[in-house]
């Protein structure tokens, strides 16, 4: 045997196996949640930080565990899905380093009368491979031969540490807060968080209220725009590489930008709302999620005007967001059409589910393959580069998602949907728009998600003569020809609707960038955006 080499234990059945298991002196009592295996040819850094998503990860292996006891084993063997290889038997003879994970679920026993398990959020945005408190093995080199019959012993022994609190600044201040409506739906404390950029100003002008642009996006402990007073200046090359598929500022231009005053005087603000089925709530209330849409207008938002001299005025309020920040963007402008004075919407997640990505919700059986013919089909692409390659279909990311987490727990983008969207079936657990594992439609969950207002477009078509006349001249959408996710094809949908409006007109602005463009484009720099905010404002 080699020197560093696990032992392997011969076993009934063929190929290789991994019999994971707690040390007791790190915990004793029982673990539910969901145990996985990295396996890796490179040694460093340890596999569980090798793990890439979609299309850039190393093989990794998961399954349920439910009360696991310290002293049992929950074994991974060719019984056990896997990504990208289908299972462990799939894995090629040679030299590995393998390391186990348990991501730690919390039990949560909802106002809905449901009772269900799922990973409670460590303010580290769902993110399950440096998520603190889960209990991690050290990484071991081995052989593995699939022709033989192996299995090598993994013991949990250390649990990943708390993150160390992020220090205020002059300009940048973190602020958490226990949501009474979450916690009350949670049955356990749920928190909401905000990181919110001061103008240069803030501190000499005692007196003044200040309108406020809300940030929209995936978690993140980062200032909004990127602030950052350390980042070196780009040079040119970088600088033109960057500009050659979006118009945002580097964060240096910006944060100098906004050091020198040089920006409208307004306070940015990101909202930090992870729930246990996603990084980010959608900003929405959710019969899965709870009342997240209803904390952040009547919780956080009042705390935060309160605490910072916002203006509680919606002509002061304002939105943008890119992506799944994006559709946050504009359903929050939507759905409370007075509490704000205008979205900017940039490459929004789907706006319309005749186009969820590129797939037909309503009229489509299958999310991974349109029939040509009786005798022909074509695989669903779910992501591409600029240029039109494939990255991935949807039937690999549902694939993914289906190894990640059962019952819509992988905390990734469809099942972000399914929770965000969907309705809550008798297990506890959301429906899904699709199954993750054959791609059928449920239909009964799209219409769910239509008749609940979820599709944005159908909306604001049911309900334009009562909300249009407080959404004119506040919608702004900017979306890439060539977007990555295909985001491009509801927007066209939306722009069809909103520019046919009328008593009263949309006066709804879209830009498409042309020609390949992609996912991040946007049609200006971040500081124009806050210039047409203010003069919204003035005006």
């Amino acid at each position: 045997m080699l020197p560093g080499f696990a032992p392997a234990i011969v076993r009934a059945s063929g190929g290789p196996q991994f019999a994971i298991s707690i040390d007791p002196a790190l915990r004793r009592e029982p673990l539910t949640g969901r145990v996985f295996v990295f396996v890796s040819r490179r040694a460093t850094p340890e596999p569980r930080l090798q793990y890439g998503g979609l299309a850039n990860t190393i093989p990794l292996f998961g399954r349920d565990v439910d009360a696991l006891r310290a002293g049992s084993s929950s074994v991974i063997d060719a019984g056990t899905s896997g990504y990208p290889l289908a299972t462990p038997r799939d894995l090629p003879p040679g030299d590995y380093t393998i390391q186990a994970l348990a991501n730690v679920y919390t039990r949560f026993p909802r106002a809905d009368g449901n009772t269900i398990w799922a990973h409670n959020d460590r303010g580290e945005g769902q993110q399950f491979t440096i998520s603190p408190g889960n209990l991690v093995s050290a990484p071991v080199h081995v052989r593995i031969d699939p022709d033989r019959r192996q299995t090598f012993a993994l013991k949990l022994v250390k649990a990943i540490p708390p993150l160390a609190p992020i220090p205020d600044t002059a300009f940048v201040k973190h602020v958490r807060m226990q949501s009474a409506l979450l916690t009350k739906f949670w049955g356990v404390p749920i928190y909401l968080g905000a990181v919110v950029l001061l103008p240069r100003d803030y501190d000499a002008q005692g007196d003044r209220r200040y309108p406020a642009v809300y940030v929209q996006g995936h978690y993140s402990p980062d200032p909004p725009f990127h602030f950052n007073p350390e980042a070196p200046p780009e040079t040119p090359a970088g600088r033109d590489a960057r500009l050659a598929t979006t118009n945002e500022e580097s964060a240096y231009e910006l944060t100098q930008a906004w050091m020198r005053g040089d920006t409208p005087p307004m306070v940015a603000i990101t909202f930090q709302h992870p729930t246990p089925y996603y990084d980010d709530s959608y900003a929405v209330n959710s019969a899965n999620n709870g009342p997240y849409g209803d904390a952040l207008l009547t919780e956080l938002i009042p705390h935060l005007e309160t605490q910072f001299r916002l203006s509680a005025d919606g002509r002061s309020r304002f939105l943008i967001g890119g992506s799944t920040g994006g559709w946050e963007a504009l359903a929050l402008q939507i759905y409370h059409p007075d509490a704000f004075n205008g979205a900017w919407a940039l490459y929004p997640d789907p706006v319309d589910f005749h186009r969820l990505q590129i797939g037909d919700m309503y009229e489509d059986t299958s999310a991974f393959s349109t029939q040509r013919s009786a005798w022909t089909s074509s695989e669903i692409p779910a992501q591409r580069t600029r240029d039109g390659n494939t990255v991935a279909t949807m039937r690999e990311e549902s694939r993914l998602e289906a190894v990640l987490g059962s019952h819509g727990r992988s905390a990734e983008q469809f099942n972000a949907w399914d929770a965000a969207y969907g309705p809550v079936l008798q297990d506890g657990y959301p429906g899904e728009i699709w199954d993750k594992r054959t791609g059928a439609i449920d239909h009964d969950v799209v219409n769910y998600m239509r008749d609940h207002d979820f599709d944005l477009r159908d909306y604001l078509e049911r309900n334009w003569s009562r909300i249009g006349p407080s959404l004119v001249g506040k919608l702004h959408i900017d979306v890439g020809d060539e977007d990555d996710y295909f985001l491009n094809l509801a927007c066209y949908r939306l722009q069809s609707f909103l520019d046919a409006t009328a008593n009263p007109a949309a006066k709804a602005v879209f830009a498409f960038g042309r020609p390949m463009k992609p996912h991040g484009w946007q049609a200006k720099p971040i500081i124009e955006y806050l210039r047409e905010m203010t003069d919204r404002l003035e005006h």
